[in-house]
C-alpha cells in the first residue's frame, strides 16, 4: 500500500501542471453567473435545468452528471459572494500546494463518486421525512442539491490537512485555526449521517457526506494526522512510546590531532526536526518539489514547512 502511494505521488509530481489551471476560478465564476441570473430574473428556471436529476439524466440529459457543480450557491448576495470567494480561495491554495494534475483529480473524483452514488441509490420521486411526528413528502431531487456542498466541504477538509495553522476569522472576528474549523465540520458530516431526527427512509441518501469523505480519505491516506497539531502528535509518541531516543555513540576516535570523520547512520533526515530513518522507524520521509534543493521533510512536515528558495 505504501509502494502504491508513493507511486500515485510521484505519478502525480511529473503530471503537475497538465489539467485545468485554476479549477476553482471556473467553478466560482459558473457559480456566480448562475446565481445572479437567478437573482435579476427571480426564477429558479435555470437551476432547474443544471441540478443533478436521475430520471432526466437517464432520458440523455447527460450534462447534469456535472453541471450541479455551478447550483451550490444561493440565499443572501453578501453570504453568496463571501462563500464562493471562499471556496476559491481554498482551491487556489490547495492546487499550488499540491500541482494542477492533482487537484484536478481531487475534484472530479469527488464529482465522479458523488455521480455513481446518486445515479445508483437515488430514491423515487418522493422523499419522506419526519417533521415534529409528521411525516412530509417533498421531491427527491431536491436533496441532491446538496451534493455540492458536501463536495466543496471536502475541499475545505483538504485544506485545513495541509494548511493546519492558518487563521480564519470566525463571524469576521474571532480568530479559529484551520484545522479546528475541520474538525468542526466532520462532527457537522458525522451528525448528519447520525441525525436521529432522519428516519429509515433517508437511507441510504443520508451517507452522501461520507462519499465526499471518501474522496478526501482516498488522496490524503495517512496524512488525515496532519489535521491534529504537531505539537499534539510528537507528545502522543512520546507518552505512547513511538519516541525513540536518538541512537548513543561511543567517543569520536582521534588520529594525529584530527577527528575522524565518521559516515552518517541513516538515509533520510528532515530538515525541520531533524529526525531520522533510524531514530524514528515508524516516519515516512519524503522531498519537496517545491522547493529549490534536494530537501528531505519527515510526514509531519512535508506539508508543514517553509519551502527554500
Amino acid at each position: 500500500m505504501k509502494n502504491l502511494r508513493s507511486r500515485f505521488e510521484r505519478f502525480c509530481l511529473r503530471n503537475q501542471r497538465k489539467g485545468i489551471p485554476n479549477l476553482m476560478l471556473y467553478v466560482t465564476v459558473g457559480s456566480a453567473i448562475v446565481y445572479l441570473i437567478s437573482q435579476f430574473t427571480q426564477s429558479s428556471t435555470l437551476y432547474s435545468v443544471l441540478e443533478f436529476n436521475r430520471s432526466l439524466i437517464l432520458q440523455g440529459q447527460v450534462w447534469r452528471l456535472f453541471s450541479y457543480v455551478f447550483t451550490g450557491t444561493s440565499g443572501n448576495f453578501v453570504l453568496a459572494l463571501i462563500s464562493l470567494y471562499c471556496y476559491y480561495s481554498l482551491g487556489r491554495a490547495v492546487e499550488a500546494r499540491w500541482g494542477t494534475f492533482r487537484f484536478n483529480l481531487f475534484y472530479f473524483t469527488g464529482i465522479i463518486l458523488m455521480d455513481v452514488f446518486a445515479m445508483i441509490f437515488a430514491s423515487p420521486s418522493f422523499m419522506l421525512f419526519w417533521s415534529d411526528g409528521v411525516p412530509v413528502l417533498f421531491p427527491a431531487d431536491t436533496y441532491y442539491t446538496g451534493m455540492v456542498t458536501w463536495l466543496n466541504l471536502s475541499l475545505l477538509i483538504a485544506f485545513s490537512t495541509l494548511y493546519p495553522d492558518t487563521h480564519f476569522l470566525f463571524f469576521f472576528i474571532i480568530p479559529v485555526k484551520a484545522w479546528i474549523f475541520a474538525l468542526i465540520y466532520l462532527g457537522l458530516i458525522l451528525f448528519n449521517v447520525w441525525n436521529l431526527s432522519y428516519p429509515v427512509f433517508c437511507f441510504p441518501h443520508n451517507l452522501f457526506p461520507l462519499i465526499a469523505l471518501a474522496n478526501y480519505f482516498l488522496f490524503f491516506g495517512k496524512d488525515v494526522a496532519n489535521l491534529i497539531p504537531l505539537s499534539w502528535r510528537v507528545k502522543a509518541r512520546r507518552t505512547g512510546g513511538f519516541h525513540k531516543p536518538q541512537p548513543k555513540t561511543g567517543p569520536i576516535p582521534f588520529h594525529s590531532g584530527q577527528k575522524a570523520q565518521t559516515q552518517a547512520p541513516y538515509h533520510h533526515r528532515c530538515t525541520v526536526c531533524g529526525r531520522t530513518d533510524v531514530s524514528n522507524p515508524e516516519l515516512e520521509f519524503r522531498y519537496c518539489s517545491k522547493c529549490n534543493g534536494y530537501y528531505c521533510y519527515c510526514e509531519d512536515h512535508i506539508n508543514n514547512h517553509t519551502h527554500i528558495q
